[in-house]
């Protein structure tokens, strides 16, 4: 007790004070009446003043939190992924013969593993910033606690949705359940496939030609160093470093803006999206529901005891309702305390409360059985005893049912009702049901979610603990029911959903609604947040099936992305309507710009989501409920609300963390992560591959001195190259690019002819040219060799040649190899600036104006810069990897040939932006 308590003086004084309230001498006290009043006395002054109870401390403090230990990762495999996957598989291949590829592996490998452990870093940061969260019973009362800090004796209240918060014991659970990548040949495949043609077609010029005519020049040991030069010249090793690091930065800045991703392939995929399928209840509303006005004062306006229909719908209305009131908010006002449970359910106990205090009624009802409500059988019921005494003490006989659901589901079973005029029951004859159904109808239209309160009396058969009485209650309970009341309740549109869905549109998807709620009120939703813009009353089944007829009747599985096949008006379907639909009907449907798809259970949101899949749609799904979860699962992108479900959370692959309409910056940054990974490729391919296969060909076919190395090769793809390109993610989009149709990922690869064409023919030609160019120079001025004498000198270039010796000619090729791969260096920038930009001038958008200000390019190019300069003017580098010093004006050389790269490209942008249809436009990356 030390550590609860200050001092021993505080204990005495705590026990002298208690002592005073028994009613005999303490001396007289038993043990076990002191123990027991100490422990009420602690709870009710200490506890609150210290914030611990002891029990509860003890077990945290045995225990530790509720929280699981992460898996630990299998290092080995980890490492042996780096070491032999991707890239390195082929790498490694040639390490027995040039000692320096051993050394490039191994680079990669930690460049991989280093990639990884940032990426994970990036990863964990956003998962942990989902909330968990559970409610429990201590003392008797319902409070909300973070996860981990249950312990063992809580009493852990479960919602459908929510998941087990630690090892729980149920007392009574049934569960129900219900519930693809895209794949092509990637930048990967093609670069290993070309790799192999070009080492198949060195082999067999070998064997044809080089190893009869030239066999001192190129013997096996040689060959399989030009082969392995051959790999490492045309492998971008550093690509996959720069893709993963631009998706993780990408990943970084949709955290920024409260969407958290949970995989990296989700940010690309939501810049796809055509279709937005979204829950309505918590999702484009604020899930903060309010019954409606005119009830509620008439409820206020009558006196107590005038009225028993009303005093039944306060009954009812406390006793079917899931809800509770949280006790750390219960000396709050009633619009300001916290509840537990369904919205629903807490807008009914929010109207009850204020009513009259529900606590009442639930102390003198115990609840005997409960079927919650779920979106197939749209209904709440819970079962009472008929009688005051307690359920155990009257196990058969009697029992008062209450159910609370959808009106049209309900009112085929109702026989009467409560009359507020009569004060009795009535029977429920065609003209009640005309003015309630008009009232139903009235409030939907209105967007009011309208729910009907039934009760019975019913005498079960089966015994309450048997696995017979469910059934039972279901297919016998629900009929002859007494109408208590009609309620409705509204639920407001969140204020940013119409911006965004006009946002959404704008970008070239359509928004569909896909909720359970009655076809009226999900309409009226609809026209006040503009998924539905027209002003005539949206179409039917009917329509559709006349318009499949129109058009053939035969499913044909159309694309629907073409906006000029769309049908331009708006369509409201219920479930009912969707268990009639064929497949051809299923083609008319996905042509519909409007779509409001009401009363759907779990199963046909999936099926909605898989029909619009095999149309050629790329489809979103946004939703917080457990009925949501198989639409998730299913969709190309799922979108949780953080507010909503564990399971809807745990279904999707993106969670919403603020307001809905980051949705939107979501679909911007996956089309901007797109055209940006696109410019990285572009910059990465000419010197990193197009530039450093040439240099092998060339010695191979012309018998030149090699000009490059294979270790400047792998400094060029995974150093020089590597930060300059990766101040291309943190590049601004060019223009908005909601303005642009959704791209087809069927069509629209990352990496396709065009990008090819920018990257090698263009781009890469011209680098290509003028770094031989900056080698022939070398050799001709400091070593006196003419281009001529290099070109066919095969064998001839040895001891002797030109009157050097050996040693001579290897350092002024040293030189020559440092002169080439400074020169890449250099004019890499100017392929720098040129790229940013697929159609804007430099002077339009230059990185310096705040308007597309990237200071990351500068910080790219000096890195690049301080790179080359160590790995050429190091002496220990030098040693090691046969590297030379470059003569200073090839340092400078190069940098008006960069100019004239980007000037090169902006005369490509001109004649793009002057003829859009021309040739060069056509083949424009």
């Amino acid at each position: 007790m030390s550590n609860l308590f200050y001092s021993n003086e505080f204990i005495f004084l705590f026990l002298t004070a208690h002592f005073h309230s028994f009613s005999q001498p303490a001396h007289r006290v038993s043990i076990v009446t002191l123990a027991q009043a100490l422990l009420s006395s602690y709870k009710a002054v200490l506890q609150p003043m210290f914030g611990v109870d002891p029990e509860r401390a003890r077990h945290l403090q045995r225990d530790g939190p509720n929280e699981l230990l992460q898996k630990r990762p299998k290092y080995i495999w980890k490492f042996l992924g780096y070491l032999f996957g991707g890239f390195c598989s082929i790498l490694w291949i040639g390490v027995i013969v040039p000692p320096n590829i051993t050394n490039l592996a191994l680079s990669i490998a930690g460049f991989s593993g280093f990639q990884d452990w940032s990426t994970s870093r990036i990863m964990n940061s956003i998962l942990n910033l989902l909330p968990s969260e559970c409610v429990v019973i201590r003392d008797g009362e319902s409070v909300k606690i973070e996860a981990k800090d249950l312990v063992v004796g809580d009493i852990v209240l479960l919602s459908v949705g929510n998941k087990t918060s630690g090892d729980v014991r149920f007392d009574r659970a049934e569960v129900e359940g219900g519930l693809d990548a895209r794949g092509g040949l990637t930048l990967h495949h093609i670069i290993i496939c070309l790799t192999i043609i070009l080492v198949l077609m060195l082999l067999i010029v070998w064997l044809a030609w080089l190893h009869r005519q030239h066999r001192s020049f190129m013997n096996v040991s040689a060959l399989l160093n030009n082969l392995m030069g051959c790999v490492v010249a045309f492998i971008p090793e550093g690509m996959p470093i720069a893709v993963t690091l631009t998706l993780s930065l990408i990943a970084r800045r949709m955290k920024d803006i409260l969407v958290l991703p949970k995989s990296l392939s989700t940010v690309e995929t939501l810049g796809c999206v055509t279709v937005i399928c979204s829950d309505k209840t918590g999702t484009l509303t604020k899930n903060k529901i309010y019954t409606a006005h005119e009830f509620q004062t008439h409820l206020d306006n009558d006196k107590p005891g005038a009225n028993i229909a009303h005093h039944q719908l306060h009954k009812a209305g406390t006793l079917c309702n899931g809800a509770s009131f949280d006790s750390a908010t219960a000396h709050l006002p009633v619009a300001e305390r916290e509840i537990n449970g369904d919205a629903t359910d807490a807008a009914v106990l929010r109207f009850i409360e204020s009513v009259g205090p529900a606590s009442q009624v639930r102390e003198s009802n115990a609840q005997i059985f409960q079927i919650p409500f779920n979106s197939k059988n749209k209904w709440m019921l819970t079962m009472y005893d008929a009688s005051s005494s307690a359920s155990s003490e009257n196990p058969s006989g009697e029992k008062l049912i209450y159910v609370k659901g959808a009106p049209d589901i309900l009112l085929p079973r109702c026989t009467s009702y409560w009359s507020a005029v009569t004060n009795d029951i009535q029977p429920f004859d065609a003209s009640a049901r005309s003015k309630l159904v008009a009232l139903q109808e009235k409030w939907s239209r209105g967007g009011q979610r309208v729910i009907l309160i039934c009760t019975r009396h019913y005498t079960p058969h089966a015994p309450l603990s048997s696995n017979e009485f469910n059934p039972e209650i279901t297919q016998h309970a629900l009929e002859n029911l007494t109408i208590i009341g009609l309620l409705g309740l509204m639920d407001p549109p969140r204020p940013e959903i119409p911006n965004t869905v006009a946002d959404c549109r704008r970008a070239g998807c359509r928004f569909f609604l896909v909720t359970g709620d009655f076809g009226l009120t999900a309409a009226a939703i609809a026209k006040q947040i503009g998924i539905i813009t027209g002003r005539d009353e949206p179409r039917s089944l009917l329509d559709v099936i006349r318009q499949t007829k129109e058009a053939g009747g035969e499913a044909t599985f159309p694309s629907s992305r073409n906006p000029e096949t769309r049908i331009h008006s708006g369509l409201v379907l219920e479930g009912k309507d969707l268990r009639q639909l064929t497949e051809a009907n299923w083609d008319t449907v996905s042509r519909y710009e409007e779509i409001v798809f009401a009363r759907t259970t779990p199963e046909q949101k999936l099926g909605i989501v898989n029909a619009l899949k095999a149309r050629d749609n790329v489809v979103a799904v946004t939703g917080d409920g457990v009925n949501d979860a198989p639409a998730l699962k299913a969709a190309d992108v799922g979108i949780a609300i953080v507010s909503g479900s564990d399971v809807a959370i745990e279904a999707s692959d993106l969670v919403l963390m603020g307001g809905f309409d980051s949705i939107t910056q979501g679909i911007r940054l996956g089309r901007l992560v797109f055209q940006n990974l696109q410019k990285v490729i572009g910059y990465l391919l000419p010197a990193g591959s197009w530039s450093e296969i040439w240099p092998v060909l060339t010695n191979t076919f012309f018998g030149i001195p090699l000009p490059l190395t294979a270790f400047l090769m792998i400094i060029i793809c995974c150093f020089t190259d590597l930060f300059p390109c990766l101040s291309l993610i943190m590049e601004k989009e060019e223009f908005d690019l909601l303005t642009l149709p959704p791209r087809n990922h069927k069509t629209d690869h990352l990496v396709n002819f065009k990008i090819y064409a920018q990257s090698y023919l263009f781009i890469g030609t011209m680098e290509t040219v003028v770094a031989h160019a900056m080698f022939f120079l070398y050799m001709y001025k400091y070593a006196r060799l003419p281009m001529h004498a290099l070109f066919f000198s095969f064998q001839h270039y040895t001891d002797g040649f030109y009157g050097y010796t050996q040693d001579q000619l290897t350092y002024f090729n040293r030189v020559g190899q440092c002169v080439y791969f400074v020169t890449l260096v250099i004019l890499q920038w100017g392929n720098l600036l040129s790229i940013r930009n697929k159609r804007l001038s430099i002077f339009q958008a230059d990185p310096i104006r705040a308007k597309r200000r990237n200071p990351w390019l500068l910080a790219g190019a000096l890195t690049a810069l301080v790179i080359a300069i160590f790995v050429t003017e190091v002496p220990g580098i030098q040693h090691l990897f046969h590297t030379a010093s470059v003569p200073i004006e090839f340092w400078l050389i190069p940098l008006p040939l960069a100019l004239g790269i980007l000037a090169m490209d902006e005369i490509r942008k001109l004649l793009v932006r002057t003829f859009p249809k021309g040739p060069v436009a056509r083949i424009a990356w």
